[in-house]
């Protein structure tokens, strides 16, 4: 199941029926048959009820959605799925409105899993770019050329501030 190319939604759904099997999916693209725990790579892992695992060393719980895009979802993997096939189909894009449609969530649901889909594709597309203002005000007021005086040479704090406005 793991190198299949899915020709729709349905051939998805089919493939993926409930939650166990998307789970049970997901075990195998993560772990092949070793599971690792997340939190302490060589600690034993112990196998829990309800498809979760226990770390040993930690203590901590954790499933194959642990650390993943999945994480802390309520949204059911087969929704993740489709959504993933769709965002990766799409040479233009879609918008959080159209995926809402498509999975029949809401609008909300549907940008919180584009969010996610795109972080997972490409993790450097959703990182913030520096605003240029501070920047530009630095440049302005050209700190470099104030220099580092005696304590009582130092100019008060306000007239320094006046310094950064011009």
């Amino acid at each position: 199941m793991i190198n299949v190319d899915f020709h729709s939604k349905d051939a998805i759904i089919n493939a993926f029926p409930d939650e166990v099997a998307c789970l049970a999916h997901l075990e195998q693209l993560r772990w092949d048959g070793f599971v690792t725990s997340p939190f302490d790579a060589i600690s034993t892992v112990y196998h829990c009820s309800n498809n979760r695992f226990r770390c040993k060393n930690t203590g901590k719980y954790f499933n194959a959605k642990t650390g993943t895009i999945f994480h802390n979802s309520k949204i059911e993997l087969q929704k993740w799925f489709i959504a993933i096939w769709i965002v990766s189909r799409r040479t233009r894009g879609i918008t959080s409105v159209e995926l809402a449609e498509e999975l029949q969530l809401t609008q909300k649901s549907a940008w919180f899993m584009l969010q996610r889909i795109k972080k997972g594709l490409n993790p450097e597309s959703l990182k913030k770019k520096p605003k240029n203002r501070l920047k530009k005000k630095m440049e302005a007021a050209d700190i470099s050329k104030i220099a580092v005086a005696p304590d009582s040479d130092r100019l008060q704090m306000h007239q320094w501030l006046e310094l950064l406005k011009k």
